[in-house]
């Protein structure tokens, strides 16, 4: 069987090109699932391996898409069954594992998430691993009791994937949400999508040297890294936790011990891809249930695969707004 992918291919001069093919259909391992998908969604995670990023993706040609939904078509196990919606994103899925970006994947049977009642395989990937990352922050933060009456939180490159689905989860639990990002002409939309106030990128450079600054947030959803990291332990309030998550800034930042040692502060790392299933079923129940915002359908666009290369190009230069959500049919 025949079916379109994207497919990222290295020249013999070491370039990379990318362009929608036709890949034929392999065999179904036992222990693995067939996935017709229907959607997938572009992260940044993606775009380095479209562009050629060995560190992500170690051969080409390969199909990226770390994010699917759709319906199972075979099931050899009888894990799951035929015509069951499902989820997968993270694990080797878009990295070394042909991704979403294809009509269909085949997967272990293990990384498979049934899609929890009162969700659309359409939201499931507005959602997507930015969403799923944002919810382990929110998880981070209520496990450390970061509650919305201790104070402010403060998310960080606010207008990206992760930013934009932390901002409408955190204010639709009753957080006050501070939203920082460098994208002046967004305030409108941050504001739209649940951000009480939004500051400026620049400001969180402000007195970046000295080793503490005026407890300002009770925690931070922080996607930049770089200079906007130091800052963000530099300010948290005491027993307050940064979740770290993003390095589009650098991945180099500097600290003394002093926010630590004085404040009692928390940096908690943020990784999505290894998640074990149980934390996966409940964060993703709680995405469709009391987690789930008014503002999800404001945070995306819908494209179609032939239309994916040109948005990989913008979300490589800083450029993406929100979510892209693929439709693969």
């Amino acid at each position: 069987m025949e079916y379109k992918a994207l497919v990222v291919e290295e020249t013999h001069n070491g370039k990379f090109i990318r362009k929608v093919q036709s890949k034929t259909l392999g065999h179904v391992p036992e222990h693995h699932t067939l996935v017709k998908v229907e959607y997938s969604s572009l992260n940044y995670k993606d775009a380095l391996s479209a562009r050629g990023h060995k560190g992500i993706t170690r051969n080409y040609p390969h199909t990226p898409g770390i994010d699917a939904s759709g319906i199972v078509e075979v099931c050899k196990s009888g894990k799951h069954k035929k015509d069951e919606k499902v989820i997968v994103t993270g694990y080797d899925l878009g990295m070394n594992t042909n991704g979403g970006f294809g009509q269909y994947i085949i997967v272990p049977d293990e990384w498979i998430v049934p899609l929890p009642k009162g969700m659309s395989l359409l939201e499931s990937m507005i959602i997507g691993t930015a969403g799923f990352t944002a919810a382990i922050c929110v998880y981070e933060l209520q496990r450390h009791d970061i509650t919305p009456d201790k104070g402010k939180i403060l998310v960080t490159g606010a207008t990206g994937g992760v930013g934009s689905m932390a901002v409408g989860i955190l204010s639709h639990l009753d957080y006050e949400v501070t939203a920082s990002s460098g994208k002046a002409e967004q305030v409108k939309y941050l504001k739209q999508i649940g951000a009480n106030e939004v500051i400026m990128r620049e400001e969180l450079s402000n007195d970046i040297k000295r080793p503490l600054l005026s407890g300002r947030w009770s925690g931070v959803v922080e996607n930049v890294g770089g200079e906007t990291l130091s800052y963000a332990i530099k300010s948290v309030k005491q027993h307050g936790v940064v979740c770290v998550l993003g390095n589009v800034s650098g991945d180099a930042f500097s600290s003394t011990v002093y926010p630590f040692l004085l404040r009692g502060i928390t940096l908690a790392g943020i990784d999505s891809a290894s998640r074990d299933m149980q934390l996966r079923l409940q964060l993703w129940n709680n995405l469709a249930g009391s987690w789930k915002f008014n503002t999800l359908n404001d945070i995306y666009r819908l494209i179609h695969l032939d239309e994916l290369s040109d948005e990989i190009d913008v979300i490589l230069k800083g450029g993406q707004v929100g979510r892209v959500v693929v439709k693969l049919w």
